[in-house]
């Protein structure tokens, strides 16, 4: 059985105390504002050294307090053991894994594999491209080192690319070229796979969950042939190339992987414009159930789950054949409020912890 242990000190609401989930199925069940979300955040920072919630360490650290420490002990199945230490001190955060120091986050990657279901991730649904495109490069990057160091390549070329733009020093553009040529077709060849093989995982669920058939995500790269496919790098220097006066006087890169377009499609047409917002939320949750499967497609590995609230806005049906949906996972955490069914969807070895001040209470 899968064990988690955690240990906090100052963070957010929650008591300075331990807790030990020993369950395969853990559920927090609180009125809001209590502790439960706050739970699944430090499982989540400890599993990726940053939170889902916000991008300044500093909020969260408890009201009155300078600093916190979370401490994670993680075994999976295959008795396999983890421990992580987080601590924000003077505005500055030290990352331990085995008691050895983490100079990068990428150093987690694969430690305690979270995926997480919550309310923004409608944003992939219905927000802008860059939410979207977040979510793939967000699936490669739990398993693909390489996939991360060439993501960041690219982001640094493009900066520097856009600074010579904007300040009008165009004679390192051929040299920036040719590095965003390099990395940029890398990424897209990555993402392209990682959506064909969504693909084969995405539009099954959605046609068992809602009887809709033909819902895929079409992956719509900013370097593109004449045929509408990948192109060569030959290809790619001419579409850059023919790019470059309009890019002067905008000031800005026009074309790469930063601008790629991906959509829900059905029938050739855009899906979501039309689709109700059950449809739409249904897209989001369902995105995250085929990045888990996706996931242990890759790796041979389980994921944890983290559900925060999600269920609640779905009707009784659709939250049954969601839950039946779930793929194996390492440990599921799922979070309720006091009036929720949460009894139906609970198995004999599930543990329910009642939240409240940010202390926990197990349920008999």
């Amino acid at each position: 059985m899968p064990v988690l242990s955690i240990s906090y000190v100052n963070f957010r609401n929650l008591n300075n105390a331990a807790i030990d989930l020993l369950a395969k199925e853990i559920f927090f069940v609180g009125e809001n504002g209590q502790g439960k979300s706050n739970l699944l955040e430090s499982i989540y920072y400890s599993a990726y050294g940053s939170s889902f919630r916000t991008h300044n360490d500093g909020e969260l650290v408890k009201n009155g307090e300078s600093d916190f420490g979370i401490k994670t002990l993680y075994r999976e199945e295959n008795e396999s053991t983890d421990s992580i230490f987080i601590k924000y001190k003077d505005s500055k955060k030290r990352i331990e894994k085995n008691g050895k120091n983490v100079k990068d986050r990428k150093e987690l990657i694969n430690t305690i594999p979270c995926v997480l279901f919550c309310h923004d991730d409608l944003e992939f649904a219905i927000g802008e491209p860059e939410r979207r495109r977040f979510f793939v490069d967000q699936c490669l990057s739990m398993y693909d080192i390489l996939y991360i160091e060439i993501l960041r390549r690219y982001k640094k070329i493009l900066k520097s690319r856009n600074l010579s733009l904007k300040e009008q020093k165009y004679e390192m553009l051929d040299v920036y070229d040719i590095q965003l040529i390099e990395n940029g077709a890398a990424i897209q060849k990555k993402r392209n796979d990682a959506i064909f093989q969504f693909n084969q995982i995405f539009g099954k669920l959605y046609e068992t969950i809602t009887g809709i058939e033909g819902v895929s995500i079409r992956y719509e790269p900013s370097w593109r042939s004449d045929k509408n496919t990948i192109p060569t790098a030959a290809e790619i220097d001419e579409i850059v190339k023919s790019k470059r006066e309009m890019e002067k006087l905008n000031q800005i890169t026009l074309t790469g992987p930063h601008r790629d377009r991906i959509r829900f499609v059905k029938d050739g047409a855009n899906f979501i414009p039309k689709a109700s917002t059950g449809q739409r939320r249904l897209v989001a949750i369902l995105l995250r159930v085929a990045q888990a499967i996706f996931y242990t497609q890759r790796t041979g590995k389980k994921p944890v789950l983290l559900m925060d609230d999600v269920l609640l806005e779905l009707d009784p049906e659709k939250r049954q054949h969601v839950t039946l949906a779930l793929p194996s996972y390492d440990q599921l955490f799922c979070t309720f409020l006091p009036g929720e069914p949460y009894e139906k969807y609970k198995r004999s070895t599930t543990r329910v912890y009642e939240i409240e001040n940010g202390a926990w209470n197990e349920r008999a």
